[in-house]
C-alpha cells in the first residue's frame, strides 16, 4: 500500500474523511508542513496493534539475548503453552 501523505491543513479541513481513511486501511496517514514531515495520525486499534507487536518484538530480542548468554532452555510444550496463554491475554487488551 502506498504512503499516505497529507498537508498538515488537511486535518483542519477534513478531518472526518482522514480519519475514515485510517480506520479503512489501517495505515497511519504522514501529514506534512511546508512540503516537510510533520505528524503522524493513525487508528487507535492500528496503534495498539504495533505496540503489541513491538513488545512481542522487545520480549523475543530479550529471550534470544539470554539464549546466546547460555541460559537453559525450555522444552518446546512449556514454550508453547506460554505463547498461548501471552496471546490469550493479549487477545483480551
Amino acid at each position: 500500500m502506498p504512503t499516505l501523505i497529507k498537508p498538515s491543513a488537511a486535518i483542519r479541513q477534513n478531518y472526518t474523511e482522514i480519519a475514515n481513511l485510517c480506520k479503512e486501511t489501517g495505515e497511519p496517514v504522514f501529514l506534512t508542513k511546508n512540503g516537510e514531515g510533520d505528524l503522524v495520525v493513525m487508528d487507535i486499534a492500528a496503534y495498539d496493534q504495533r505496540e503489541k507487536q513491538l513488545e512481542l518484538r522487545e520480549k523475543l530480542v530479550e529471550i534470544e539475548e539470554l539464549r546466546r548468554a547460555g541460559a537453559q532452555d525450555i522444552p518446546a510444550h512449556t514454550a508453547s503453552a506460554n505463547l498461548r496463554s501471552l496471546l490469550k491475554e493479549n487477545s483480551h487488551v
